[in-house]
């Protein structure tokens, strides 16, 4: 199979994978959380994320990878004891530093996925003594280049539970952002854009009270079944 190509900088996807020969990732409810933690350690600082969707045998992510600069800007140094900070401590990089740094490369973002699926896979593998692959590989990824695919995928993300029969009603699936995004609590998601992309709150519940349909999503949902 041909490798596909680096996700690039500025760009926003569909994400998804599920567990090879299509086995279950998620064994019980605090692989969930231990999956998201993971998530945000080694995705937070290179993508925006609108909305994911986690199920026994695969997930769903809608993202947006940063530019290479707003990448770099956002990394942290480790100062020594001589910049007048404690060992290891972190600090941010301002923007002059930032600009002389060496470019991150191509391939960087999609290291950083490799990275998270190879961290959950290892600790997968121990606490269930298995061995081998957990996902599939390559993951999926499906560039959105519209309003109306923005407006589909998140739909179609959200309402995977519900397609799977995991649940009657997809509004009722715990490993969601659906609700969260509805929601007033501290998120890192990246709510206000999902809400003002959907004009509102009102509007996101109306268009995800609209079916999408297996027809409808392959042209912008891509082979995730």
């Amino acid at each position: 199979m041909t490798s596909p190509s680096p996700l690039r900088y500025d760009t926003y996807y569909h994400i998804y994978n599920r567990g090879v020969n299509r086995g279950n990732i998620f064994f019980e409810e605090r692989n969930y959380e231990y999956f998201l933690n993971l998530y945000w350690k080694h995705i937070g600082q290179v993508a925006d994320t609108f909305a994911y969707c986690l199920l026994k045998n695969h997930f769903h992510l809608a993202i947006r990878v940063k530019s290479e600069e707003e990448i770099m800007e956002t990394q942290t140094l480790k100062v020594s004891p001589s910049n007048g900070q404690r060992q290891g401590q972190d600090v941010p990089i301002n923007r002059n530093e930032s600009q002389t740094r060496k470019p991150l490369g191509s391939r960087y973002v999609s290291n950083q996925f490799s990275n998270f699926f190879n961290a959950y896979a290892k600790a997968i593998n121990k606490a269930y003594q298995r061995t081998g692959s957990l996902f599939q590989h390559p993951f999926g990824r499906v560039p959105i280049t519209s309003d109306r695919q923005f407006w589909n995928v998140m739909a179609y993300i959200h309402q995977n539970p519900q397609k799977h029969k995991l649940v009657k009603d997809f509004r009722d699936w715990t490993y969601s952002s659906y609700g969260i995004l509805l929601a007033d609590t501290p998120t890192r998601l990246a709510r206000e854009v999902v809400l003002d992309w959907f004009g509102g709150k009102d509007e996101y519940r109306n268009l995800h009270a609209e079916w999408v349909s297996d027809a409808r999503g392959k042209w912008f949902a891509g082979d995730d079944d």
